[in-house]
Parts: structure tokens; C-alpha cells; sequence
């Protein structure tokens, strides 16, 4: 008797051999990459370029701040020195007058009356100016400008009266004007004692850096 054959037409797979092929294949895994050394060294960089970048933009920051006070507080001492200053050459002006009342030209004397009456006048606004401003500045170096001119205005004003009376000078000699017709000694002590108040304060608005 015949065993029946089993037909396998040419280039099928064996269902042995399907099985067998399909239980090899491997299904692909997605594996995360792991950090590495390097990975991790380079965010630590960036971090420290970072904070290294804030910390420098701070320290300009506050450097310009302080520049920018330094810088303020060196002006508002400059414009107080000039100041004071331009009082002083108020006063100095003021005190000039007894001389140049005596040496006024004697062919117009009415114009030169009208001269240094005004130019007179416009020096005792400066001093009604300088007051006001020396006192609000400072009251110490406020009271000693007082002082100082109070003092003046007691010498050259006197001194201006006489000076009034008096010829105008007609020749060159006559132009030197000994101190016993214009003395203004008595001045000197009040000038060095607004000198004086005027150097504290302003040592005073000096910086400790500065000084």
C-alpha cells in the first residue's frame, strides 16, 4: 500500500520553518541614551558663565552708582567753593570803593557821580545777594560773611564818606593812597574767620574718599 506525498511546491516555507523564523525575530527597543560626563560638565559651564555674567553686570551696575553719586557730590562742592568764592570777591569789590572815589576824574564829575554811584550799587546787591545765600548755605559761614561784611561797611564806608569829600586826585602821585587816609586793617581778622568757616564746610562736603 502507498503512503500519500505530501507536495511542497518550490520556494513555500515549511511551516516548521515559518514558526521558528517568526519566534527569531526581535522586536526593536527604544534604549534612552544615558548622560554623560560630558553632558553634565557642559551645563555646569553654561550655569557658571551664566552666573558669572549676572554677577559681573552687577558689580558695574553698582560701580556706576557710585561713580554717578561721586561725580554728583564733586559738582555740588565745586559750585558751593565757587560760591563762596564769588561773595568774597563781592566783599573785595566793595572795599575797593574808597579808592576809586578818590581817583575819579575831576573834568566830569557829574558823570563820574553817576558812575560809581551805580556801579555802587550794583556791588551791594551782590552783598544782599551773598548774605542770603552764605546763611541758607551754612549758618556759621553765614554768620561770619555777616560779620565780615558789617565790618566793611563800617571802614569803607567811612572811608567812601571822606573819600567824597575830599578833591579828586589830578596827578600820578597822588594816586597812591597811604593807609593813614584809607586804613582797612581792622578788616583782616573778620576776613580770616569767613576764610576759616568757609574751609570747614567745605571740608565737611568733602568724601571720605576724597580726602
Amino acid at each position: 500500500m502507498s503512503m500519500p506525498t505530501t507536495l511542497v511546491s518550490a520556494g513555500s516555507t515549511p511551516p516548521s520553518s515559518i514558526s521558528s523564523t517568526q519566534s527569531s525575530v526581535a522586536v526593536p527597543q527604544i534604549i534612552p541614551t544615558p548622560q554623560t560626563a560630558s553632558d553634565t560638565g557642559g551645563g555646569a559651564i553654561i550655569g557658571a558663565i551664566v552666573s558669572g555674567a549676572f554677577l559681573a553686570a552687577m558689580v558695574a551696575g553698582a560701580i556706576n552708582v557710585w561713580m554717578a553719586r561721586r561725580k554728583s557730590r564733586e559738582e555740588e562742592r565745586a559750585r558751593v567753593r565757587d560760591t563762596f568764592a564769588a561773595a568774597c570777591a563781592a566783599y573785595t569789590a566793595y572795599r575797593e570803593f574808597p579808592y576809586a572815589i578818590r581817583r575819579r576824574r575831576a573834568d566830569i564829575p557829574e558823570e563820574e557821580r553817576v558812575r560809581l554811584s551805580e556801579s555802587l550799587r550794583t556791588v551791594q546787591e551782590r552783598l544782599s545777594y551773598y548774605l542770603a545765600w552764605t546763611k541758607a548755605e551754612s549758618s556759621q559761614v553765614g554768620d561770619e560773611y555777616a560779620n565780615l561784611i558789617s565790618e566793611a561797611r563800617r571802614v569803607a564806608g567811612r572811608a567812601m564818606h571822606n573819600a567824597w569829600n575830599d578833591p579828586p586826585r589830578g596827578t600820578d602821585s597822588e594816586m597812591n593812597i597811604p593807609a593813614e587816609v584809607v586804613d582797612m586793617s581792622s578788616i583782616a581778622a573778620r576776613e580770616d574767620q569767613y576764610m576759616r568757616a568757609v574751609h570747614q564746610h567745605l571740608s565737611n562736603l568733602t568724601p571720605w574718599w576724597a580726602r
